[in-house]
């Protein structure tokens, strides 16, 4: 056999793969059982925070983020864990000020992160400097991701400066974050010699199954010189989820890329979760229509996500009938605002403009606050410059920025603390309120609650103890 170079794997069953599925319902009770059995694996990390957990935990799921982080690093005594932050954004949908970025990344290591994948949604190197480099103070690992999309702009030269860019701004490795499930296997086999030309840090592959392809781009990576790639568990894989960790795994076995798993021990975490799949289905939180291949996002090159989003806003409007004529609009605004890749939060603003310029029946006519925000330069710099025509029709004469937009922004962790001192228990409240102030304020008011619920329950049961 040819020398050994296993492809090393990141599992995202507790991260992505429920994000995608089931909009990152999975509570930390339901994944504390499991974590014994997936630390035995020997993944080469565990993604299990960031994206949109810390959101859910708060809004919905009524948990501490960080809580949940503290339980798992706990629990996987030889898996690193990964989280995915957006650059300037870190996990909210605006830029925040430097300390803001650097006490978070400070907090989410001291917590128990290894690896922090930053990326941003332009592509904009400047939107990921304050993050790469508070990763580096506090010996993280950071791992910055470019988030892959089409068009002209994008070619190999594009691709191979990038990273680059990245080795020189002291970047552990890179990841191509393939978003939409756009990356097909022979280009997938070009893009990854392009980068390891441009770069000598590893390479890791990320996709989603949304277009049918993911398993066998992940193949042509591999074979190309990809070091690692991202998987779920089968019973929360494909659909708009990764590739299945089992039969990916099983692909490799036997070749010089074998990861060494242990497919009884896999079997055995799979049926862990197979039970939470039965019961997302019964409940309607698990729609089947995201288990299936859409071949649409290949044609209109837009994430599966943003499809359903645009639907939902068409019914809202009572224009379905539409849909096809804001599909195809949807690359021609992408075109107009300098070819951004379509992930959060420019998938959003994109897909919101192409439903207003149909509707209204007029190009530009109404613009939303965002789309103003995004040619103004306010998210960073687009590969390509705006089309001055609809600039002019969306701003009008203003000047747009050409600096890093934090720049324009003051240090605001001391006034954020003022603002919720009193409900402050630990340090890492001021983030979560940083992020999320009106969701965070709901959850501390909560808990508060909880708490004194708690302590009358003591006394009750202490007076029960001890008759007067």
């Amino acid at each position: 056999m040819a020398d050994k170079k296993p492809v090393k794997i990141t599992e995202t069953v507790l991260r992505d793969a429920h994000q995608s599925l089931v909009a990152t319902r999975m509570s930390t009770e339901q994944m504390l059982p499991i974590i014994d059995k997936m630390d035995k694996v020997g993944y080469h990390s565990v993604e299990c925070w960031g994206g949109a957990t810390f959101d859910a935990s708060l809004r919905f799921l009524k948990e501490d983020p960080w809580d949940r982080l503290r339980k798992l690093r706990d629990g996987f005594k030889n898996t690193k864990l990964q989280m995915l932050f957006r650059g300037q954004n870190i996990l909210g949908y605006r830029h925040y000020a430097d300390d803001v970025v650097e006490y978070f990344v400070q907090k989410s290591i001291a917590n128990g992160i290894d690896i922090i994948r930053i990326f941003d949604c332009l592509n904009d190197i400047r939107n990921l400097e304050t993050a790469v480099k508070a990763c580096n103070k506090e010996k993280g690992h950071a791992q910055v991701a470019l988030s892959y999309t089409l068009g002209d702009a994008y070619t190999l030269d594009y691709w191979k400066n990038m990273a680059k860019k990245i080795e020189e701004m002291g970047a552990d490795s890179i990841c191509i974050k393939d978003m939409a499930g756009l990356l097909v296997p022979y280009k997938a086999t070009e893009l990854v010699q392009a980068l390891k030309e441009g770069s000598k840090l590893p390479i890791q592959l990320h996709t989603h199954y949304t277009s049918g392809v993911a398993s066998m781009t992940y193949l042509k990576a591999v074979e190309a010189g990809c070091d690692i790639i991202d998987t779920a568990m089968s019973p929360l894989a494909l659909g708009t989820s990764q590739p299945a960790t089992e039969v990916m795994a099983k692909t490799f076995e036997g070749t010089e890329y074998d990861p060494g798993f242990d497919q009884n021990l896999l079997a055995e975490i799979a049926d862990y979760f197979k039970p939470m799949r039965e019961e997302w289905l019964a409940s309607g939180l698990l729609n089947p229509k995201v288990l299936g291949v859409n071949v649409k996002t290949l044609l209109y090159q837009v994430p599966g996500g943003m499809l359903s989003n645009l639907v939902s806003q068409l019914k809202e409007m009572g224009a379905e009938d539409k849909f096809d004529e804001v599909l195809e609009e949807v690359p021609r605004v992408r075109k107009d605002y300098g070819e951004p890749p379509l992930v959060t939060p420019s998938s959003q603003i994109v897909g919101t403009q192409a439903v207003l310029n149909v509707v209204t029946g007029e190009r530009y006519k109404m613009c939303t606050k965002e789309s103003k925000a995004l040619v103004s330069g306010e998210y960073g710099q687009s590969v390509k410059p705006v089309n001055p025509e609809v600039k002019k029709k969306v701003i009008g004469d203003k000047e747009p920025i050409t600096c890093r937009p934090a720049d324009l922004l003051e240090n605001e962790l001391d006034k954020i603390e003022k603002e919720m001192i009193q409900y402050k228990e630990q340090d890492e409240d001021v983030l979560s309120y940083a992020l999320f102030p009106q969701v965070a304020t709901d959850y501390f008011k909560l808990r508060e609650a909880q708490k004194t619920q708690v302590d009358v329950s003591l006394v009750e049961n202490e007076s029960k103890a001890y008759p007067v």
